[in-house]
């Protein structure tokens, strides 16, 4: 036959401070007095006195300012040497372009001349070509080629800084022959 069987006894619990035991007893009691012990809990002073409520905002608010501001040198910074060189090129290939305007009278003379005008608009149209407009001057057997336009930021547009300057500038010159240089 079933007998029931006597419940265990229960064992004393340990003596702990009567916070945690406040803290328990209202614990069991339901969720209303789990979100007041949480409460209280967190309105709690620190050792020093002070709450720490909030701490964590100010902290990622005044980090978050340098943080954006490395992103966008680091993004917009990337971009604008990247366009720089791009520039650099390009204004490199007008000028190779202009300097290969040569003169027809000049070359029938045996004279190596650059036709001046002809040289600036081929240099020109090299720029206007690679999507860039610039400018080119003929000096002497010298064409100097100077691109410059502006590159839009995608980061450091948050700080009011919509775009970023690129200029470059190149010259080039036409040989004509071979040319020895020294060993």
């Amino acid at each position: 036959m079933n007998v029931p069987s006597r419940p265990e006894p229960r064992l004393p619990r340990p003596n702990r401070p009567p916070r945690v035991r406040d803290l328990e007893r209202r614990l069991r009691g339901g969720t209303a007095g789990r979100r007041w012990t949480e409460w209280r809990a967190s309105q709690e002073p620190t050792p020093s006195g002070y709450s720490e409520r909030g701490s964590i905002t100010a902290f990622v608010a005044l980090l978050v300012v340098p943080l954006f501001a490395l992103l966008g040198l680091v993004v917009d910074g990337g971009n604008a040497i990247s366009a720089q060189q791009a520039a650099a090129v390009e204004a490199e290939q007008a000028a190779r372009a202009g300097a290969g305007a040569l003169s027809v009278a000049g070359l029938r003379s045996g004279v190596v001349a650059l036709a001046g005008q002809r040289a600036v608009a081929d240099a020109v149209a090299a720029t206007v070509a690679a999507g860039h407009p610039g400018s080119a001057v003929v000096s002497g057997g010298t064409v100097t080629v100077h691109v410059a336009y502006r590159i839009p930021t995608v980061i450091l547009g948050i700080v009011g800084i919509s775009s970023l300057p690129v200029e470059a500038t190149a010259t080039a010159v036409d040989l004509a022959g071979v040319t020895e240089g020294t060993p």
